[in-house]
């Protein structure tokens, strides 16, 4: 049996189809079991409605404690991890299955799917961003994320699952790391595909860049892999981010001094750019075509650089204060 366990904190927006897309796709021996962390709004009466197993939690505890609650209560062998805002697409149960019958001693993990289920630009950029990241992780990835994580129950309950004294995101990272340490292989299989509701606007695309770089940085930090090519967390990313500056830096310089070799050395830089994010490239363009690829490009290499290197820079003062 397959236990698929789905934390749920407010998802009100989300679950309902969450859940829809699982059971309209579910072969036999599969359970669902929902762990509500303490919701305030309707989404539990969404989930009452369906056929899933629900536990509520006590108190407000996050969504590691929520998904170690739910694999506790699984009676399936091996688990599959998503999320209340994802939608489990056709055939990836069975991929699933298929993939853990072949190796039975992994951490497998699967991804997004190209274009996201609401296709505002903001949110199509984050799944293809996604969607191109962890698909570029093939076959041995850094970490597995929860959007898609399968791993053995027996395995999972040993290693004590996932931290509840961590950060409020990427505890699914630290758990790959510490498997990883362990022992255990990490395998990506790209086939195994999550449909992500986003719901991004400018805002809060900017917000999410700006979180995730934030607890990222203070987690790699202090695991001593800051420059590590990790999935999200890639060396093209940090690149994007680094020669931005470093852009910014030179049109500075050239506002003061007017010196026609500063644009020139930015035009160069920027050139450089697009190399290091070739795949990026062909990833948007075969997303969604042309223009998008070119507004897309537009938006990675400047505000949403700028979003993602504010957030490392408050994250390294975070750990310096600390």
């Amino acid at each position: 049996m397959l236990s698929i366990i789905i934390p749920n904190r407010n998802g009100e927006r989300t679950i309902g189809k969450c859940l829809a897309a699982i059971y309209g796709n579910m072969p036999p021996d599969i359970e669902v079991i929902v762990v509500d962390d303490c919701s305030t709004d309707g989404s539990v009466d969404i989930i009452r409605k369906s056929p899933c197993k629900l536990i509520r939690l006590e108190s407000h505890s996050g969504a590691g404690r929520a998904r170690n609650e739910g694999a506790k209560a699984a009676g399936g062998e091996t688990l599959f991890f998503t999320d209340s805002d994802c939608l489990i697409t056709k055939g990836t149960i069975e991929t699933a299955l298929n993939t853990v019958r072949e190796h039975p001693d992994t951490l497998i993990g699967g991804t997004y799917t190209p274009l996201p289920y609401d296709r505002d630009f903001f949110s199509k950029f984050q799944s293809v961003f996604v969607n191109h990241a962890e698909g570029s992780m093939t076959p041995s990835p850094d970490y597995v994320a929860t959007h898609a994580m399968l791993i053995r129950r027996g395995l999972f309950l040993e290693s004590r699952g996932f931290r509840e004294d961590f950060l409020p995101i990427i505890e699914d990272v630290e758990f790959s790391h510490r498997m990883r340490r362990g022992g255990m292989r990490l395998l990506m299989n790209p086939a195994l595909l999550i449909k992500h509701i986003f719901g991004f606007s400018l805002w809060k695309s900017l917000k999410n860049a700006f979180r995730k770089s934030f607890y990222w940085t203070i987690y790699s930090i202090g695991n001593k892999d800051l420059f590590r090519d990790s999935g999200t967390a890639s060396i093209g990313l940090k690149a994007n981010v680094a020669l931005q500056f470093l852009t910014a830096c030179l049109f500075a310089l050239y506002l003061i001094s007017h010196n026609a070799l500063f644009p020139a050395v930015s035009g160069m830089l920027f050139g450089l750019n697009l190399f290091i994010s070739r795949g990026f490239v062909r990833a948007l363009w075969k997303a969604d075509g042309p223009l998008f690829a070119l507004k897309a490009m537009a938006y990675y290499t400047t505000l949403y650089a700028a979003a993602v290197g504010l957030g490392g820079v408050v994250g390294v003062l975070r750990c310096i204060r600390l």
